[in-house]
């Protein structure tokens, strides 16, 4: 019988605006995140041949540049792999109207702003705050939404692959490290509590089987244990 794998891969590191809590920055990868996504291909790999697994032949990424130049870069090296295709679902949390802002910037927003209370001191990493603002999200919205697009991709192909030969099939999605961490709480495969604690490493694949009764379980790589210094956006 045949095996399901999403291969959850964080972008390269990028060029970043300081003091920015928003991650849906438009800037490409830098010199150290082209080399981690060259080094991406030969984990992708290495996960493939020493668990038996097939390459899916699309990568989903996030359409912001950073998520796509890492696909595009891993496509490129793995000749299984024919295309990448580029969704908004893919997108780290957003924070609408204040995106790109500074953390001062927001805060003073707020304050001066009748109709909002002053927000939580840890207001950045808490997972269920939502900006009051148009268009923003919190870190568990983001999360349904990806784990949707996940749900959704890997039901498509466990259908159109039930008629052929057994393979055990790993697709690759390229995306953001807290999106991704809240899809994986939201598909059972971790406890709200680990959220905080956790973080991916830059361009290292973090895989999940996708069982016949719809649950997931982590099956390869590893996560990224968060320090208190790590607040930069994913």
């Amino acid at each position: 019988m045949s095996r399901y794998i999403a291969v959850l891969l964080r972008h390269g590191d990028y060029h970043q605006l300081a003091n920015i809590p928003g991650a849906h920055q438009p800037f490409a990868l830098n010199e150290e995140g082209l080399m981690q996504a060259k080094k991406a291909i030969e984990l992708l790999k290495e996960m493939s041949e020493t668990n038996g697994w097939v390459f899916h032949p699309v990568v989903d990424s996030s359409n912001l540049q950073r998520s796509w130049q890492t696909a595009n870069i891993i496509a490129q090296g793995i000749t299984a792999i024919d295309k990448v295709e580029s969704f908004d679902e893919l997108a780290e949390r957003g924070l609408g109207c204040a995106a790109n802002l500074t953390i001062k910037q927001i805060e003073k927003v707020l304050d001066e702003d009748p109709r909002f209370e002053t927000p939580p001191k840890n207001w950045k990493s808490d997972s269920y705050y939502c900006l009051p603002l148009q268009g923003a999200e919190s870190l568990i919205d983001a999360g349904k939404r990806v784990a949707d697009h996940l749900s959704k991709r890997m039901s498509e192909i466990i259908q159109s692959s039930l008629s052929e030969d057994d393979k055990d099939i790993m697709k690759v999605f390229v995306g953001h490290g807290a999106a991704f961490r809240h899809a994986v709480f939201h598909l059972g495969a971790l406890k709200y509590k680990q959220l905080a604690k956790l973080s991916m490493f830059h361009a290292q694949p973090v895989a999940f089987e996708i069982h016949a009764d719809k649950t997931w379980c982590h099956v390869a790589g590893e996560w990224k244990i968060r320090s208190n210094e790590d607040n930069r956006p994913d």
